[in-house]
């Protein structure tokens, strides 16, 4: 069936009935997920074909945000138009975005005596994932000399310039450097898509997105409301995130934890506890907008989660439409190379603060936490398998 396309418009309520099942088995990870959806909608519904299918992985490459939830809206755009690029999320982010809004509205009853022994294992198993992305994105990112110079310099960035502006800075400096100086070759240019979307609707929500990028801040500042200021802090940090779901940490920290919304340790834990749910990482905002203060609740857990998928949501049906005109340019594809060597050093900082600062207090932690990357990166221990181990190790500890 590989080669196929579909001979109908799809219906949105089946795009949401497929990627909701999705949602509910699509453990490990971005990798995993493109797995999932290779396996679904090109070999055995055949949604797209092959040559279509790396296009989406390619755009989801040079777009910030959630890499497989944006290929999967860019299917569900292709196959029932802007509203099935929008039950294309909804159906793959329910399931784990309901499991972390439960734990974040648990947390907020449960007592600190109770949590505090899990919390901690919650850090371990986030050291160790993190630790783990930071191996194989350094491998992959840093393939030679300017790379890994682009790596530290991006460290720097981000742990010695204070809050966004570091990781902004990080960035466009290795955007900048990646399209002056490195050699990549550009993408392919296979042939182009025809989405179910008209070019000026598509420049519309394009325009949208930038507008909303400036002027909420702005905005959330006059009005005061808690609210508002939550969906503009997961907003912005929908909109700078590249290179994964792991990167959110150090955007996230400095936005929510920074302000003092959220506890660090309560921020570290719950990003521990989202590796053990399936379907994408960024539902963790779901949680974190459960524990948020003064907002909070299920109300501050939607309005999080909402805002940090949306940039995806606009950029993806804004720039489908132009992908092939794109990936012509050389350029652009010289600059994500520059850009996947920063993501390294945001991730290298990530590790460092706030993960190693709050999973690792003592001797007994660091055993724990090199125990469980070796499991993880050498013994390829399962995510949600490595997750409850930790766990019950630090609930068995804090009981002893």
């Amino acid at each position: 069936m590989t080669g196929a396309t579909p001979r109908r418009p799809g219906r949105p309520g089946e795009v949401l009935a497929v990627f909701f099942g999705l949602g509910l088995r699509s453990f490990g990870g971005p990798v995993a997920h493109m797995g999932y959806f290779h396996d679904t909608f090109v070999r055995r519904r055949a949604w797209l074909d092959d040559a279509t299918f790396a296009q989406f992985m390619a755009l989801s490459q040079m777009l910030p945000g959630p890499a497989s939830s944006q290929v999967g809206m860019a299917i569900g755009l292709l196959r029932a138009g802007p509203v099935g690029a929008v039950c294309a999320w909804l159906g793959f982010t329910l399931p784990s975005a309901l499991a972390m809004l439960l734990l974040g509205l648990g947390i907020s009853l449960a007592s600190p005596e109770t949590l505090a022994p899990w919390l901690d294992g919650f850090e371990i198993a986030a050291f160790a994932i993190v630790a783990e992305a930071v191996w194989l994105m350094a491998r992959s990112g840093c393939r030679d000399r300017l790379h890994i110079l682009l790596a530290l310099a991006a460290l720097a960035c981000v742990l010695l310039l204070p809050g966004v502006t570091g990781q902004i800075a990080a960035i466009l400096l290795g955007a900048g450097v990646g399209a002056l100086f490195t050699g990549d070759s550009p993408w392919d240019t296979d042939r182009p898509l025809a989405p179910p979307l008209g070019r000026h609707f598509a420049f519309a929500l394009l325009v949208l997105f930038a507008l909303l990028l400036l002027l909420l801040p702005l905005a959330a500042r006059s009005a005061g409301w808690p609210l508002l200021a939550l969906f503009d802090a997961f907003f912005r940090a929908g909109s700078l995130i590249f290179g994964g779901g792991h990167v959110v940490l150090p955007l996230l920290q400095g936005e929510i934890v920074g302000r003092g919304w959220v506890a660090p340790e309560l921020f570290v834990a719950g990003y521990g506890a989202a590796q053990a749910v399936p379907g994408p990482l960024l539902s963790f905002a779901a949680y974190l907008g459960a524990v948020a203060r003064p907002a909070g609740g299920v109300g501050g857990g939607i309005v999080a989660l909402v805002a940090i998928f949306l940039p995806s949501l606009l950029l993806v049906l804004g720039t489908v439409p132009f992908l092939a005109e794109l990936r012509r340019q050389p350029l652009v594809g010289r600059a994500l190379s520059g850009v996947n060597a920063a993501v390294v050093g945001l991730l290298l900082a990530a590790l460092y603060d706030p993960v190693w600062q709050h999973a690792v207090e003592d001797r007994t932690d660091f055993v724990l936490a090199a125990t469980a990357f070796a499991a993880r990166r050498f013994f390829a221990a399962p995510t949600l398998a490595l997750v409850a181990a930790c766990a019950l190790a630090g609930a068995l500890r804090g009981a002893f």
